[in-house]
């Protein structure tokens, strides 16, 4: 377990970058991989500094657009000739998109496409033939509770996470009798920056993501190692919190009762979209939305 190869994607902050350290500091080889170079290099700091001697010399780093298929040739290239194969990748890298449906823009889509769904296509397209002709690896692919359980006003963001997890179950079915494993990551709110890159025409619905991601009190390194212990424990479905452990059996046992709470929801949440904006027109405060 110790010569384990894992990449990471979005690996220079949030979860990925929990992840990278728990891995590197279990003795992991890790490449972690992300936009920018200067934020990769802040990151392989942040991992050596509360680490032990020779944490450095398992890491690596490389620039990685999940959108860009010569920059995952890249990253498969130095994989196979530094490493000679990878046993684990980590589809982490994502962005996030909301607002009532009528009011996405179709750029919105596109773009929330191509990287929370297409970067885990290319992602897995780049490395099964890899793992393939070894025998073995591990694909972990971080969707969300919003693809099993798809709230209000997030249909985008609901759509993509969805193909993951449905990407996930098709490759899980496909890829065992190769030796390749896969898992689904579905975890809810957590500390995390994801609402920083956060897209969308309602203001109502900003704020409603900002609240739910800074107020929760689950640090992201508490959901890396749940998804640590999730994955080599070989779980397909790894849901990282009760909270949505607990509605995703509602979905499946009792569907009348999810719909019912679902659809009260739905409506609290329109209703304070619909507040804030005649307070915006009269220029009154716009109290933080519940939902």
């Amino acid at each position: 377990m110790t010569d384990q190869r894992i990449l990471i994607t979005g690996a220079a902050s949030g979860l990925g970058l929990a992840l990278a350290t728990r891995y590197a500091r279990d003795g992991r080889r890790v490449l972690l991989t992300d936009l920018d170079q200067g934020a990769l290099d802040a990151a392989v700091e942040t991992i050596a500094a509360g680490a032990g001697a020779g944490v450095r010399e398992r890491l690596a780093t490389r620039v990685l657009d999940v959108r860009d298929d010569g920059d995952w040739e890249a990253a498969r290239d130095w994989v196979t000739d530094a490493w000679g194969g990878l046993d684990v990748l980590v589809n982490n890298a994502g962005v996030a998109t909301g607002g009532r449906f009528e009011h996405l823009p179709i750029e919105d889509w596109d773009w929330i496409l191509q990287i929370n769904l297409m970067g885990v296509v290319r992602g897995c397209r780049t490395f099964v033939p890899v793992m393939r002709a070894q025998g073995s690896g591990h694909l972990v692919n971080i969707a969300s509770a919003a693809g099993l359980l798809n709230p209000p006003v997030m249909a985008s963001y609901n759509v993509v996470k969805a193909g993951v997890v449905s990407l996930s179950e098709t490759l899980r079915h496909e890829l065992e009798p190769a030796g390749i494993t896969t898992s689904v990551v579905c975890p809810t709110f957590f500390k995390t920056g994801l609402a920083g890159s956060f897209r969308t025409p309602d203001e109502a619905v900003r704020r409603t993501m900002e609240k739910l991601v800074t107020q929760s009190d689950v640090p992201a390194d508490v959901i890396a190692g749940r998804i640590q212990k999730g994955v080599e424990a070989g779980r397909f479905l790894i849901l990282t919190d009760r909270e949505g452990a607990v509605a995703w059996a509602v979905k499946r046992f009792v569907p009348p009762l999810f719909r019912r709470e679902a659809r009260k929801g739905a409506a609290r949440l329109l209703a304070s979209i619909a507040r804030s904006e005649r307070e915006a027109a009269a220029g009154s405060p716009q109290p933080t939305a519940k939902v």
